[in-house]
């Protein structure tokens, strides 16, 4: 078996928690942290799902593992965002 693809199933877990939580913390009341901290979730789910499309080798013409192809540039921007949003709207929501 793939190890990518376990990886990316583990993780794809983890994430949905972080995800699903984000999503009704910004359901019960639609503030600035909550929305944040769902789009960094979101973006953290397509990290998630740029891997899973890696090891499955769906969508050649991304060139996923390569450096300076379209799926490297999507997994980076992805990661960076989803990284920076989700503990900035944390920290929002848990200080206002």
């Amino acid at each position: 078996m793939n190890i990518t693809l376990v990886k990316a199933l583990l993780a794809m877990v983890l994430i949905s928690i972080f995800f699903s939580g984000s999503l009704v913390l910004f359901l019960r009341g639609r503030t600035l942290g909550s929305f944040l901290q769902l789009l960094g979730a979101g973006c953290l789910v397509m990290v998630v799902l740029t891997h899973f499309c890696e090891a499955r080798h769906l969508f050649p013409w991304m060139r996923w593992g390569d450096q300076h192809s379209a799926g490297h540039y999507l997994d980076l921007a992805s990661a960076v965002l989803g990284l920076t949003l989700f503990p900035v709207g944390y920290l929002i929501h848990a200080l206002f």
